[in-house]
């Protein structure tokens, strides 16, 4: 449907200065960006018209036909088939592909394109065969264990699709041609490299890294330390962090 589709602009991995901060990245194909209705605020029933791939993500993307003749894209939900009708709302059915409130879906159900902030559309469990639980409620809020093991609350009004993610499936790159393709570059070992280009860079022969710990090309350590900042607006909503040790509470 050209009426869903726009140009993906290049980055090659840099930022609005115009400067590379990521490395590795340039000289992809051109590729089409297929909108994706992660808000699903139309009141409307649908019908799944078709089943199609996506090559800017993991997982397979359903086109949807409303009953006012308007088509969108969401993520395919396990099970989903042609044909079958989904909707978005408050009474709607637990059933896959349908939308609706945290507040609304029962306890140990499966959802996927979970919402942070009520309205601003789905941000997380967006990748292929990912699924979150609803483990409870209190407070007007919803605990969700996340498929990280992370176990945190949302509010009640944010919405979430039920289901899991469809597990597409991944053959093998094939040649080093198709990585170039996808606008993946060549990546050059630290220790093949001068010291003035990367701290692992330089010595007699091979030297391995001669050091520690292992530093990135900016001389920061590479491993063990942490990156979350220490007071975040998430820390009050966690109950229970993926691993222990990480952050600021356990």
């Amino acid at each position: 449907m050209k009426k869903l589709l726009r140009i993906l602009p290049k980055q090659s991995g840099r930022g609005s200065g115009g400067r590379i901060s990521v490395r590795h990245q340039g000289g992809r194909q051109k590729q089409f960006l297929r909108e994706i209705d992660f808000l699903r605020e139309k009141r409307v029933d649908a019908v799944v018209e078709s089943i199609e791939y996506d090559p800017n993500r993991t997982a397979n993307i359903a086109r949807l036909l409303y009953k006012d003749g308007e088509r969108r894209y969401i993520l395919m939900p396990e099970g989903l088939k042609v044909g079958d009708k989904v909707g978005a709302g408050e009474t709607v059915a637990i059933a896959p592909g349908n939308a609706l409130p945290l507040a609304n879906i029962p306890v140990g159900t499966q959802v996927y394109n979970l919402e942070i902030k009520p309205g601003k559309g789905a941000q997380m469990i967006r990748s292929s065969g990912a699924a979150a639980v609803v483990q409870g409620r209190e407070n007007g809020e919803v605990v969700i264990k996340l498929p990280s093991g992370e176990v945190r609350k949302f509010l009640g009004a944010a919405y979430a699709t039920v289901g899991q993610v469809v597990k597409a499936e991944r053959g093998r790159l094939g040649k080093a041609g198709r990585k170039r393709l996808m606008g993946i570059r060549p990546r050059v070992r630290g220790v093949a490299m001068h010291p003035g280009a990367h701290p692992h860079g330089g010595g007699e022969g091979r030297s391995g890294e001669g050091m520690s710990t292992p530093k990135t090309p900016w001389g920061k350590p590479a491993r063990g330390v942490k990156t979350r900042r220490r007071r975040k607006y998430s820390d009050g909503i966690i109950i229970k962090r993926r691993r222990i040790g990480y952050g600021s509470k356990q």
